[in-house]
């Protein structure tokens, strides 16, 4: 069960975070899957993706699953992040993320995200990364 959906979380995220990149295609407990539609501004020399533009989309990923749980919350925050890139995310092809929350604390995040290139089935990078949370009335 979320507290948020995807359109809320949309809506939130115009109003809080309105530069972010990527579409939230869904949400569901512990979850959520994110798409960005690879341009130019994306691409690295030899076009492919470059490694940024994939951090960011799994950072935002990680923070949609997040809020999907615990709802609208401006100060949930990255405080560690470490990507293992896995081969080449190509160009030509929009990126997929697959967050998972693989730990929900009162005051801590831990999640992974899967990145994969649209109609792979391996991923091309596999990020980990913790949330500090701020105090909530549970």
């Amino acid at each position: 069960m979320t507290v948020m959906t995807a359109a809320e979380i949309e809506d939130f995220l115009d109003d809080v975070f309105p530069h972010r990149q990527g579409t939230i295609e869904a949400v569901d407990h512990m979850r959520a899957t994110m798409s960005l539609a690879v341009e130019d501004e994306h691409l690295r020399p030899g076009a492919s993706v470059s490694g940024p533009s994939m951090l960011n989309l799994a950072d935002i990923s990680l923070y949609v699953a997040i809020l999907a749980q615990i709802g609208p919350e401006t100060m949930a925050v990255t405080s560690s992040i470490n990507c293992h890139f896995l081969r080449r995310a190509r160009g030509d092809r929009d990126l997929i993320a697959n967050a998972r929350i693989v730990k929900l604390g009162r005051r801590l995040a831990v999640g992974e995200v899967q990145l994969f290139s649209t109609g792979d089935n391996e991923p091309v990078a596999l990020v980990t990364a913790t949330y500090v949370l701020p105090d909530r009335d549970d």
